[in-house]
């Protein structure tokens, strides 16, 4: 199987300081959601992993999550793709979860969903330190995109063996071997 685990936020979608909170809110970065329908088209699997600590907070429903989830794929799939698990941490930071990034639950629930018993060579893909770091506790391959916070976390010191890439077409043009 090729999986590749992709953050949300700032990678298939605009990120916001304040919370992306609202179905009117999601707004794709341009090229994402054609990036995830090529990867499909391409044979991967594409798995979703992303902290939404703004439910803990109050800011929105899991109705409203879920529905941002089912405007990315339904956009996914007007493309020919798929996203095919969508997994998310609820909880705020102080709430003692094993799951919101940098700790590695979200990616044992892809890894146990799709039978793995790990994510050794898995391409992440986020736009911050702890997106990365989650996917590496499983073995998974760091890729920063330098949309959404990713400018910033570049600046600084990264995890041994990360990529960086300015877009998610741009990591997927290099998975798929393509050229812009």
């Amino acid at each position: 199987m090729k999986l590749i685990v992709l953050d949300r936020d700032g990678v298939i979608n605009e990120d916001s300081d304040a919370y992306v909170k609202s179905l009117e809110e999601w707004i794709p970065i341009p090229g994402s959601i054609k990036a995830i329908a090529r990867l499909c088209n391409a044979g991967w699997t594409v798995a979703v992993a992303t902290n939404q600590s703004g439910l803990a907070r109050g800011l929105f429903d899991a109705t409203t999550l879920g529905d941002m989830h089912f405007k990315m794929q339904q956009l996914v799939m007007e493309e020919g793709g798929r996203v095919d698990l969508i997994v998310h941490c609820p909880h705020g930071p102080d709430d003692g979860c094993d799951c919101r990034k940098p700790l590695p639950g979200l990616f044992e629930q892809i890894a146990e969903h799709f039978h793995l018993e790990s994510l050794t060579g898995v391409p992440v893909v986020g736009d911050s330190q702890r997106d990365l770091h989650a996917g590496m506790r499983l073995g998974g391959i760091p890729n920063l995109v330098r949309t959404g916070k990713g400018s910033k976390t570049a600046k600084g010191p990264l995890p041994t063996g990360t990529q960086v890439f300015d877009d998610l077409a741009a990591v997927v043009d290099h998975l798929l071997g393509a050229k812009r």
